[in-house]
């Protein structure tokens, strides 16, 4: 009989062991959770809407895939940006990645999308994303800032979806923005050029022109440039004249367009007298002139200020654009530097395909050439400048992919180039549209320059 009760508490114990196995689900077979990972939030609520436009980063096709390769997309977004190598070049010298696995501070793409830049110790990885749009809310950056320090992840959720509801504005842009240091702030010579606040209708893009004065009653030597603008900023540019006998009024603002986006006649034919003197598309730029060399300005000079900026909201924004000219005592500059503005207006540019366009620029004295850099619009693919004539006749010594951002080249060692030879501009443009694209100024049409600096041997 007492054995008789143990057998049948084993098979009890055994009945039910089998029982609660067959009961159970296979964890290998559970369904798959409904919550929506973080990336995929991620690219829902901000890469999609924001990012991933047409013209922007939504296809290989677009217009500006070749100056940033990045294509943000949903199938292909989180393969092009973990782990990837970016092509900013401050990003490339400080050696961080689009993304970088638990690492936000080495990561471009939290930088870009963090309009303040003195998050990142003020170095400039260029202008803030999305362009022309609104900077992200405090939930969306610190969302995105969340998920990378978890690892960046394509699966799971690692961030807390709450924050998304956050939409304090990471950047005020009317009140964030700060002025520009003074030289004499800095403990040196120079002066400051504004171009006051000024309003962005929406859905517009806005570029004007500014004449200021630099109200020096001697010669001035120019060894430093350095630039601020707010955000949206697709250019700064400086201005000379050639013609000084025909000059626009002082501190008088004129509009590249008028308000039906056509364009100001007046202020286009001002533009034929222009001599470039420095700028260009980086909003924060900084830059210095060789050791010993120099920029003279004559006594009584005055610059032309462009400023141009995009606004892709249904909002007003704001542009404000400093400009700090670093001067030098006369007797430390050794050689003056005169500016390169070789532009190539004869432009036309089929439909629908690939065109290379090349235009030879000749001195007629010896030069060295200090600098360089280049401009198109957003058609422009390949920008390269080449030797013409001599023992290095061919030689490419400048290329850049990045329309919005070219490359500038400060030759370390000058280019030292005879009377009789010169630079070819060599340009790829790849034009997707339906219609013909020629010279122009707005950003439907296109442009060949090569700009920069060379004084004479």
């Amino acid at each position: 009989m007492k054995n008789s009760f143990w057998v049948i508490v084993a098979l009890n114990l055994l009945f039910s062991a089998c029982t609660k196995q067959a009961v159970e689900p296979d964890n290998s077979t559970k369904p798959v959770s409904s919550v929506t990972s973080s990336f995929d939030l991620i690219q829902d609520k901000i890469f999609t809407p924001s990012c991933a436009t047409s013209g922007c980063h939504l296809a290989t096709t677009d217009a500006s895939f070749a100056q940033h390769g990045l294509v943000l997309a949903k199938s292909t977004a989180y393969s092009q940006l973990v782990g990837v190598a970016a092509k900013n070049p401050n990003a490339v010298i400080n050696k961080i990645l689009r993304v970088t696995k638990f690492q936000s501070t080495q990561s471009l793409l939290y930088h870009k999308l963090n309009w303040d830049v003195a998050h990142h110790s003020s170095i400039d990885y260029g202008v803030p994303m999305p362009l022309g749009g609104k900077p992200l809310s405090v939930g969306q950056l610190k969302f995105i800032q969340n998920w990378i320090e978890a690892g960046a992840p394509e699966k799971g959720e690692v961030a807390d979806a709450k924050l998304l509801d956050d939409t304090t504005p990471s950047y005020a842009l009317s009140s964030d923005f700060s002025p520009l240091n003074e030289p004499s702030a800095e403990g040196k010579e120079g002066l400051q050029l504004k171009v006051d606040k000024f309003s962005v209708a929406p859905n517009f893009e806005r570029e004007l022109f500014v004449r200021k004065p630099l109200n020096n009653s001697t010669p001035i030597y120019v060894s430093r440039i350095k630039l601020k603008s707010r955000p949206n900023s697709h250019h700064m540019v400086l201005y000379d004249f050639e013609n000084k006998q025909s000059l626009p009024n002082l501190n008088e603002v004129r509009d590249l367009r008028n308000s039906d986006n056509s364009i100001n006649v007046f202020t286009f034919l001002q533009m034929q007298n222009h001599i470039f003197l420095g700028g260009g598309t980086d909003p924060n730029s900084d830059y210095s002139f060789p050791e010993g060399t120099a920029l003279l300005l004559p006594a009584n000079s005055s610059i032309d200020l462009n400023p141009h900026y995009f606004n892709k909201t249904n909002e007003v924004i704001f542009g404000e654009n400093y400009v700090n000219l670093y001067t030098v005592k006369a007797d430390l500059v050794k050689k003056v530097v005169q500016m390169i503005d070789f532009n190539n207006t004869n432009l036309t540019i089929p439909a629908n395909q690939k065109t290379v366009i090349s235009k030879d620029f000749i001195f007629d004295k010896a030069v060295a050439i200090v600098s360089l850099t280049s401009h198109t619009h957003q058609w422009g693919k390949l920008f390269q400048i080449k030797i013409k004539g001599g023992a290095r006749n061919g030689e490419v010594i400048y290329e850049s992919t990045d329309w919005a951002h070219p490359t500038v080249i400060n030759f370390s060692k000058v280019i030292e180039l005879k009377a009789g030879e010169g630079l070819t501009s060599v340009v790829t443009y790849d034009n997707n549209t339906n219609r013909i694209i020629r010279f122009g100024l707005t950003s439907e049409d296109e442009m060949n320059i090569i700009f920069g600096y060379y004084y004479a041997l």
